[in-house]
């Protein structure tokens, strides 16, 4: 029995270890997105960094990446940027293939 509930423990580690890395994944991909957002928008060192760390703040609001989208889709139409939905989506995937990468380096 302590093998199949050692076997069960191990596994619901992995589990957790993977969410880890999952939510620091989209973190970091969250912030990556917000820089580069950022620099469209011509805004100065200071300011890309509140609005990177506001862009991580937003994929809290629901379940999915739709949220954070929204708010940089929203945030460049604010500005008279245009910037098509497609191309946003775009960098979200490549940052999100960046940020794994980082993370797991990390360890």
């Amino acid at each position: 029995m302590s093998g199949f509930d050692d076997r069960q423990r191990g596994e619901e580690a992995k589990y957790a270890f993977d969410a880890e890395k999952q939510f620091k994944a989209e973190a970091r991909r969250n912030k990556l997105l917000g820089i580069w957002a950022a620099e469209l928008m011509s805004l100065p060192e200071d300011e890309a960094r509140q609005y990177a760390a506001e862009v991580v703040a937003a994929d809290f609001q629901e379940a999915g990446d739709e949220d954070v989208f929204r708010k940089v889709q929203a945030d460049l139409k604010a500005k008279g940027l245009t910037v098509e939905d497609s191309v946003i989506r775009q960098k979200m995937v490549q940052l999100k293939q960046t940020a794994n990468e980082q993370v797991a380096a990390e360890g």
